[in-house]
């Protein structure tokens, strides 16, 4: 792995705003004794109806300074400020859930013995220190996801952000610790790879939360199995996003390009391969090509854009690679594409063949595949023709159909007419190399926990 460099530089402008120096080995070690020491003073000295508390004060706090947490991920990562304000809005949310749910999802969970005599109950309990490893495109709603339900159980973080992103990493630390989370029960940590490799095999380290690349959660994972730990991988994703029968195309249309654009298309659960029944495939298309490329990418800071710059240029650089790549490899280019610096066209390719490299690769940007099928089983089939399996969206004005299809999508999510329809109480994760485990919800604050069994005679 090569060496980290932590700093802000505006995608939009390319200008270095600030960098951040990275944490000596020695201040590491210490702020791990210090993490996994809090944690009998968090996690066992305190109720979970305290702990509820502080962390209804961290969306308070979310709330209060959202137009400013807002503003640092548009300069840090480039997301439109309307989108930026909306994590920001999401993320108190998350943190609201878990206030005002943690007693009920922590609370003792009988048992019916089939013999013998007294009772057996689980009761859940906080494991201790975890490791959070967080990626670029939603800064907070990510750490939401992990810090939320985890710091409510009574576990304690040590958190590494995206080396793009220590802006907001650092602003969040000091909201929690504003909130009342103890200095050493959530410490960030500015970090190398090379850092966090022992880390995660410090034997006080009891788990690892990673949302990234493919790459990055392989190395994660290889790590933690020879190291025991348990780990959570929120990993890439093409999501199909399948159109069977449709009264309203326009407005099938309408729910593809919001699934397609979401956070100028960088999500990892956005619509990616479109896969439309033939007998609608040339109207979609038609007006699919239309409304997406009239959306032309534009200034982060301004209310009115959807599209934004790229998060970096190593990130356009990609994308770029890559459709170039599909194109030499027989696509077409049904229209849009190009880019300039950061800022990257809105574009929808049509006729990738399986064995064109886009067919297997998931395309982090604003470019759409499109695909025609004959039928609802070439369309199953198609869509589980992937690597991932996060997320999924099927259209259609038959409800037995839908679910009949849903039922048959390898998948963790699927989402049957509606795109944009995640909620705080939905759980959020996927199957295959999409990872494992589960976040947000009542299953998110089930990961690291301890179940205990008590058996009373």
């Amino acid at each position: 792995m090569s060496a980290t460099t932590y700093a802000v530089v505006n995608p939009a402008t390319g200008e270095t705003v600030k960098t951040y120096e990275t944490i000596s080995d020695d201040a590491l070690k210490d702020a791990i004794g210090r993490a996994h020491d809090a944690h009998e003073g968090w996690g066992r000295g305190t109720s979970v109806e305290e702990r509820a508390k502080i962390i209804a004060r961290v969306a308070e706090l979310h709330n209060e300074r959202q137009d400013e947490l807002a503003e640092i991920i548009v300069r840090e990562m480039g997301k439109p400020i309307e989108q930026a304000r909306g994590e920001v809005e999401f993320s108190a949310a998350i943190y609201q859930y878990y206030a005002d749910n943690g007693p009920k999802l922590l609370a003792d969970e009988p048992i019916e013995l089939l013999e013998g005599d007294g009772s057996a109950f689980i009761r859940r309990s906080s494991v201790g220190l975890l490791l959070g490893i967080m990626p670029w495109n939603y800064p907070y709603y990510q750490v939401a996801r992990f810090a939320g339900p985890n710091l409510v159980t009574g576990n304690t973080i040590l958190l590494k952000h995206a080396p793009q992103c220590p802006e907001s990493a650092a602003v969040m630390e000091e909201i929690f610790h504003a909130a009342g989370v103890p200095k050493d029960a959530y410490i960030n940590v500015y970090a190398t790879n090379e850092q966090i490799e022992w880390v995660i095999g410090d034997r006080r380290v009891q788990g690892v939360s990673l949302t990234g690349s493919g790459r990055a959660g392989a190395a994660v994972a290889e790590i933690a199995g020879r190291n025991l730990k348990k780990v959570v991988l929120e990993l890439g994703g093409s999501d199909p996003f399948i159109v069977l029968k449709a009264d309203d195309l326009d407005a099938v249309v309408e729910q593809a390009v919001g699934g397609r654009l979401e956070n100028s298309g960088q999500a990892c659960n956005a619509a990616k391969r479109f896969i439309v029944l033939e007998d609608l495939y040339d109207g979609f298309v038609e007006k699919f090509t239309a409304a997406l490329t009239g959306v032309q990418p534009g200034d982060p800071t301004s209310k009115d854009t959807t599209v934004g710059p790229l998060s970096s240029t190593a990130a356009a650089d990609r994308l770029e690679s890559q459709v170039k790549e599909a194109l030499d490899n027989g696509a077409e280019l049904a229209a849009g594409g190009g880019r300039d610096g950061n800022f990257f066209k809105t574009a929808v390719l049509t006729g990738i063949t399986k064995d064109n490299p886009a067919y297997t690769e998931e395309f982090f940007g604003p470019v759409a595949q499109v695909y025609k099928v004959g039928s609802e089983a070439e369309a199953i089939a198609l869509a589980n023709d992937t690597p991932y399996g996060l997320g999924s969206y099927v259209f259609t004005t038959d409800d037995e159909q839908a679910l009949r299809v849903a039922d048959q999508i390898e998948a963790g999510m699927v989402f049957i007419n509606a795109v944009g329809a995640e909620g705080v109480e939905l759980p959020f994760g996927g199957v295959k190399a999409s990872g494992f485990g589960r976040e947000l919800g009542r299953f998110g604050a089930d990961e690291f926990v301890n179940k205990k069994m008590i058996r009373v005679g």
